[in-house]
């Protein structure tokens, strides 16, 4: 836990490890000084502060997490270990000049939770906007919206959701959040995974080029770098901003822990020069779950289930955790049915799930595209770009073994249950490939459309991160317009593809229909970018099939 209730009222109803980094003064004199690049400019203060903004997240029926971090004195950084313990309040109300409070209390943000705490607000009612504050030492945090789902037997007319995914502080400003936060119309955002990077500074920016420089400087490795980098995130203003607006649901991928990471390591881990993974993988999952709003439904994983009245429910998937190692490309090991994405227990909880599920729509939070990618009929110059960007290998590639393509048994055995289960109307929502993609995800992909159609896909590209046209370095646009109909030459199944821009989606639910709107950025690499609607696809209840659809939401 990253808090402790010292004391809770509701005035409506009932509210509900690594080793200590500094153990010395001189230690500390050594840390200090790096880790204050982790506070924005003129931070330093010797009242508390709240300097990494407030969140919430994971909206249920009757209540909503809430989350801040306190800086007590100035000493007491992300990751430091400094600061005294400090009660912070937090108050509820249905309006934003807090005249009406419904809920209150208060909790202690001490050294051993890196200064954040989390509230499981309860007692709420369903389908509801909310405002809320932290206080502390006669200083106040921000306040923020937040919004309740909807009662489980609610008769729920739509939804929408904002999707994001891929955000790399070094390569550019996340004016995505920006433009999310800005709507004013989202029930919840969903973050798919990479909500930080580890890697070192300079080891992954914009074509090669720094933007801005993160904190720590190094890899991070230790749960103070952790948390150091989780908390150099949480300045950026465009992120606190949709944080301000609306209640997140976020699943990781790889990036929150070490690039291509699977349950024993990853191919950014070297055993022993950089510690133990299983050390290394125990630091990441704390610091997450201290510093994002996300209530672990099994502690240490972030597969979780969420629901939406009648119309949706989301069950948000951990591809990290139990998955084995990826198999070599072009290796029949991708078949192996003893191999695993999901782990079994996990597999068998979305089966159960899905089958179960009496709403009118299925979403997966899915971290990794699911949809089959044959890439073979690339050209050269094509195949070694997207190969650098998969890690994969340059001289010619079948499949991502890092995606659902390299645990194929899984994939088969999930695919079949809703086929001999006929469930329909299940929506994958995907991140990871720095791409934008609307999917057929078909039983058999060889003889698709032959074969039918299990389910869709929305992949959402990266908020920043690197593609294809970055990897070459040519003007965007440059590479989709030659690769995107090869790829779906190949793979029939794929109704669009865009390997180049960065941006974000919007998800809007019906009755009738799942919708994507897809937006891009005019450029990453500027504090100021606009943002504007590049395409739509829609999945029509019952098709299990994608179109395209010629106006955003």
């Amino acid at each position: 836990m990253t808090s402790r209730y010292r004391a809770t009222e509701s005035v409506n109803s009932p509210s509900p490890r690594r080793r200590t980094v500094v153990k010395a003064a001189a230690a500390t004199a050594v840390l200090a000084g790096p880790l204050i690049a982790a506070l924005p400019a003129g931070a330093a203060t010797e009242t508390p502060a709240f300097l990494h903004g407030v969140a919430s997240g994971d909206p249920l029926p009757d209540g909503v997490l809430l989350w801040t971090r306190v800086t007590p004195i100035a000493e007491a950084v992300p990751g430091s270990g400094l600061g005294p313990d400090t009660e912070v309040s937090w108050t509820v109300a249905t309006d934003k000049a807090f005249t009406n409070i419904v809920s209150r209390g208060s909790l202690t943000a001490t050294a051993a939770s890196d200064h954040t705490v989390k509230a499981d607000i309860r007692g709420l009612a369903p389908a509801t906007d909310y405002f809320f504050r932290f206080s502390a030492g006669g200083t106040d945090s921000p306040a923020a919206r937040t919004r309740t789902a909807p009662a489980a037997d609610a008769n729920v007319s739509g939804l929408r959701f904002g999707v994001v995914t891929c955000a790399n502080w070094e390569a550019g400003y996340f004016s995505s959040y920006r433009h999310l936060a800005a709507r004013g119309d989202l029930d919840a955002w969903l973050h798919l995974g990479d909500y930080i990077y580890e890697y070192k500074s300079g080891e992954y920016g914009t074509r090669g080029t720094v933007v801005r420089p993160h904190a720590p400087l190094n890899e991070i490795i230790t749960l103070a770098d952790y948390r150091t980098r989780h908390g150099k995130y949480k300045t950026d203003p465009d992120l606190q901003a949709l944080h301000l607006k609306a209640p997140v649901i976020a699943i990781w991928d790889d990036h929150e822990f070490a690039d291509n990471a699977w349950s024993g390591g990853a191919v950014n881990h070297t055993e022993g020069a950089e510690g133990t993974w299983t050390a290394r993988q125990a630091a990441a999952k704390q610091a997450y779950f201290e510093w994002m709003p996300v209530r672990p439904a099994i502690e240490g994983t972030t597969y979780r289930r969420l629901r939406f009245g009648k119309l949706a429910d989301l069950s948000l998937l951990d591809l990290r955790s139990f998955r084995s190692q990826q198999a070599s490309s072009g290796s029949g090991a991708v078949d192996d049915p003893d191999r695993t994405i999901t782990g079994r227990a996990q597999l068998d909880w979305l089966k159960a799930g899905l089958k179960a599920s009496d709403t009118k729509w299925r979403l997966v939070g899915n971290s990794v595209m699911i949809a089959p990618f044959v890439v073979g009929s690339l050209t050269a110059d094509l195949l070694k770009p997207l190969a650098k960007l998969l890690d994969l290998p340059q001289d010619g590639i079948g499949v991502n073994t890092d995606q659902w393509d390299g645990y194929t048994d899984d994939r088969r055995e999930l695919l079949a249950h809703l086929r001999t289960n006929a469930i329909g109307n299940t929506v994958f929502l995907t991140g990871d490939i720095h791409m934008s993609w609307a999917n057929d995800v078909p039983v058999d992909a060889g003889t698709y459309p032959l074969s039918p159609s299990a389910a869709t896909e929305f992949v959402i590209t990266s908020v920043t991160s690197d593609n294809l046209d970055d990897i070459v370095k040519v003007p965007e646009g440059t590479v989709s317009a030659l690769a995107a109909p090869l790829i779906q030459l190949a793979n029939r199944h794929v109704h669009w593809v865009d390997t180049d821009r960065h941006g974000y989606g919007v998800l809007d639910i019906t009755a009738d229909r799942a919708q994507m709107d897809y937006y891009v950025l005019s450029d990453r690499t500027s504090a100021t970018a606009t943002s504007s609607w590049e395409r739509s696809y829609r999945t029509r209840s019952g098709t299990q099939k994608v179109e395209r659809t010629y106006d955003p939401v």
